[in-house]
């Protein structure tokens, strides 16, 4: 049996999660056997996982599309049932969905809304209010702080439809957290978010750790979210664990460079760009160059001497790309 230690708000041992999926041969023959015979493989979508996790942590959880990180999520929070492991939340078995338990945590996801879309934000707030039993002047002080936390006074009378991205997706917060959650697992919250967004959404999110001690699990693609809440990543590849640690030390080993994207006024052979850098992609007028960090400074000063720029910005690497080139190498060994 797994014991769950008194500090740890987390603990899942051996975690796995194998989906059967139905194989069919092309052809007639192949469809009356997909109907009467039918065959299945095993998809192995996390496999023998292992980590725990401490009260007020913030946990940046990386990997590709297809890697697991959802397929955990919802083995941590419920929603599956897992096909073999140990998992426990809160000193809660997760599948067996107690009430208590989901007093205690809170999910949102950045690809799914829990609102009512024609509805203003206000009255599923206040229908949250009721499934968790939330009295009145609790509901009250709570509302006003978050509503202020997330610069939102203004909005939750409006219809959620008429809402920008951004602004739903804080309203999606302030639900998630109205009923005070110990954990939150924030599966891409800032996904087509804007910049301004982004930076707001992060800023509060470190703002309520700091003041409630919430535990929270992050998974994105923007590496700014991560660099900016977590100091401590969990690394998934394949359905399995191959990195638990400390961020900077990942992304020096395996992240030692930025993006450089410049927009040409003219255009320029292939051949003259690559004298400037490791080029990533060239689209038009636009190249993305990937350049170590310590010879950021002397590149950019050389590329806008030699090139005719119309524009330059600098920036992370997509996660998605970080994790596929250092997957593409020969040399990991985490």
């Amino acid at each position: 049996m797994l014991v769950l230690d008194v500090v740890t708000i987390i603990q899942v041992k051996n975690l796995s999660k194998v989906y059967p999926v139905a194989v069919k041969q092309p052809g007639f023959k192949g469809t009356l056997n997909h109907f009467f015979r039918r065959q299945y493989r095993q998809i192995k979508a996390v496999d023998q996982v292992s980590f725990q996790i401490e009260p007020g942590e913030m946990v940046g959880f990386l990997g590709a599309n297809g890697a697991g990180k959802t397929t955990t999520l919802k083995m941590l929070t419920g929603l599956i049932h897992p096909s073999s492991g140990e998992v426990k939340v809160v000193d809660y078995v997760p599948f067996r969905r107690r009430a208590k338990f989901l007093q205690k945590i809170s999910l949102v996801m950045g690809q799914k809304q829990q609102l009512l879309w024609d509805l203003p934000a206000l009255d599923s707030l206040r229908i949250n209010a009721a499934i968790y039993n939330i009295p009145e002047d609790v509901f009250q002080a709570r509302l006003s702080e978050l509503t202020s936390m997330l610069s939102l006074e203004t909005k939750l009378t409006q219809p959620v439809r008429k809402l920008s991205l951004g602004e739903r997706m804080k309203a999606e917060l302030l639900a998630a957290l109205l009923h005070h959650p110990q954990v939150l697992f924030l599966d891409e919250p800032t996904l087509g978010l804007d910049v301004n967004a982004q930076v707001a959404v992060r800023e509060f999110l470190q703002h309520y750790n700091q003041k409630y001690s919430a535990t929270v699990i992050l998974t994105s693609h923007y590496m700014a979210d991560i660099t900016a809440l977590c100091d401590r990543v969990l690394l998934i590849h394949q359905g399995r664990l191959v990195y638990d640690g400390n961020l900077d030390i990942l992304l020096e080993r395996f992240a030692p460079y930025r993006q450089v994207t410049i927009e040409l006024s003219k255009p320029i052979e292939p051949e003259v760009l690559a004298e400037y850098g490791d080029i990533d992609t060239i689209e038009g007028q636009q190249v993305k160059y990937l350049i170590t960090r310590e010879n950021l400074t002397t590149s950019i000063s050389r590329i806008l001497a030699k090139l005719p720029i119309a524009d330059l910005s600098v920036s992370d690497p997509p996660i998605e790309e970080v994790i596929g080139r250092l997957f593409s190498t020969d040399e990991i060994n985490l």
